[in-house]
């Protein structure tokens, strides 16, 4: 079996006149004899038997072209390679965080490389500015509801943001974004309470100032079954949805149980419950899911570890407590902290490594970040420590457990998941993208799990007909709507008639035809929307006749 590298690799290739040694697997059921015979005769070689108790034989020679197909032979490596241990940060407190170990955040380097960061922005509490481990990586900060953002008086963006970028020096703890500078949106008002305003402000701020990822570790209660309790709020998503267009990547927590009505609550929060968004749950040491970390078929995209976690804090908030050591971390402050738990804390695991992966690929557009995080995470089952958890995709860890060295590895790969430039188009009215001509062809991509809808605007004239063919994956629609439609997304516009045609299945292509009625000519809507579980490209064409 080959060895799956954790660690950078150093290949310790001889020259062409050298000997090199490698490991040759001898098949079930085959004569190690006669195998190692074979080698010998084909390599000019020697063979030894010292590893034939794991089904091997060790090959010394200058080449072993051919080897592989010779009758026997289960497979061949190299043995003259070398494996690199993980850098280790300097910061003395760094071993506290076992989260990043869990996650392998450094376990991509065999030491610190010199990566530039993009910008994270923490919509949260504010931050203590003049903390050791933060004030040199702030880039800009604003509050929206009042005071100054470098100043937390709860706590909690300090911890989050001390999570994602802590400065990597000999004091405090090791951020896992190293290279990241930081926006800070203070956004969380002097009674607690976080306002849609400031909110949303926050969010367009931070997207002008040019922040490739938003950390959003709040969130609003979701109950799709009883709209008293529903928080959604069109403005929120017109914000994520103006963060998206200008290049974020939002990344919001799923939610804590002690904010739902009850325990555990099967649906993400908002804004993790937008498309766009990456949802985050947590797990517990053991890989056990914790009661309070919110369900999600759907919006729970990715989990990271979640309970006992260990951070900066403001020093006012350590200060009370003079004899602790540890003055501006988290051991030191109130008792919540001190064993810290909640979605609040998984989510910015994962936004530093959206921004580590936007280091080594500054080109990486949002949706390939969130495709390469989430495809790369560790799947979590009864084998991982959650015993409720079934094989793969669930609704309790989304696609599994971050694993940072897994997705910078794909990244740097070459095999990148496609990008879709069209993105935002999920909804009609403004958020739709507009195409025209007679005809067209568009190639695109939807997911599921965070990406169902696609909208095209589309102009059509009294008495023209509309003809549209798609090939994507099974389960993927086409519907047209009526001019003046504001939404697709509720069951107001499903009543109020305003789609006016469903495609039909047509080999293995699904197909529409329209024609538009007299005095109804304008703008229609085209959706392309995946209703079956999966994720991947599509090829929508067009073509607008006459009517004859």
């Amino acid at each position: 079996m080959k060895l799956v590298l954790v660690a950078a690799v150093a290949l310790a290739l001889a020259s062409p006149a050298a000997a090199a040694r490698f490991a040759v697997g001898v098949a079930e059921g085959s004569s190690v004899d006669e195998v190692a015979a074979a080698l010998e005769r084909a390599t000019g070689g020697a063979v030894s038997r010292e590893l034939t108790d794991l089904g091997a034989l060790t090959l010394t020679a200058r080449a072993a072209s051919g080897v592989e197909s010779l009758p026997g032979v289960a497979w061949v490596e190299r043995l003259d390679r070398m494996r690199r241990v993980a850098f280790v940060p300097p910061d003395p407190l760094a071993p506290r965080q076992w989260y990043l170990a869990k996650i392998r955040a450094f376990d991509a380097w065999a030491e610190q490389p010199p990566l530039a960061g993009p910008l994270v922005a923490i919509v949260d509490s504010g931050i203590d500015g003049d903390h050791p481990d933060l004030k040199e990586q702030i880039v800009a900060a604003r509050s929206f509801v009042g005071g100054s953002p470098r100043v937390d008086d709860l706590g909690h963006g300090t911890f989050v943001a001390g999570i994602v970028a802590a400065r990597q020096n000999t004091q405090g703890i090791a951020g896992i974004a190293w290279p990241a500078g930081l926006l800070v949106a203070k956004v969380v008002g002097p009674d607690r309470s976080i306002s849609l305003e400031a909110e949303v402000k926050a969010i367009r701020w931070a997207a002008d100032q040019g922040a490739r990822v938003i950390n959003m570790s709040l969130g609003g209660i979701r109950n799709p079954l009883n709209p008293d309790e529903d928080t959604f709020s069109p403005l929120e998503a017109a914000a994520i949805e103006y963060a998206a267009s200008r290049g974020a990547l939002v990344v919001a927590a799923v939610g804590n149980a002690d904010q739902a009505p009850r325990r555990p609550w099967p649906w993400a929060n908002y804004p993790a419950a937008l498309p766009h968004v990456l949802g985050v749950s947590a797990v517990a040491r053991d890989g056990s899911v914790p009661a309070f970390s919110h369900r999600d078929r759907i919006f729970n995209d990715l989990a990271a570890p979640g309970t006992e976690m260990y951070s900066t804090l403001p020093r006012s908030l350590t200060s009370s407590r003079p004899q602790c050591a540890n003055q501006g971390y988290s051991d030191c402050g109130p008792e919540e902290y001190r064993r810290a738990e909640g979605t609040s804390f998984a989510a910015p695991q994962v936004a530093a490594a959206a921004a580590l992966l936007l280091s080594v690929r500054p080109d990486l557009a949002p949706d390939q970040v969130s495709t390469l995080l989430t495809r790369s995470a560790v799947d979590a089952n009864a084998a991982s420590g959650c015993k409720t958890c079934p094989l793969l995709r669930d609704r309790l860890t989304g696609w599994g457990v971050l694993d940072v060295t897994s997705a910078v590895a794909q990244a740097l790969s070459g095999q990148l998941p496609p990008a879709d430039v069209l993105e935002p188009n999920d909804d009609a009215g403004g958020s739709a993208r507009t195409v025209g001509g007679q005809r067209g062809t568009i190639r695109a991509t939807a997911d599921f799990w965070d990406d169902q809808n696609d909208v095209y605007r589309i102009r059509l004239f009294p008495g023209q007909r509309l003809f549209a063919t798609l090939a994507g994956r099974p389960g993927t629609r086409i519907y047209l709507w009526r001019p003046g439609t504001r939404t697709l997304n509720s069951l107001t516009a499903l009543a109020g008639n305003l789609r006016v045609a469903r495609s039909r299945q047509v080999g293995v292509s699904q197909r529409l035809g329209f024609q538009v009625p007299a005095g109804r000519g304008g703008f229609y809507y085209l959706q392309v929307k995946l209703e079956a579980e999966g994720a991947g490209p599509y090829t929508l064409s067009y073509a607008k006749l006459r009517k004859r």
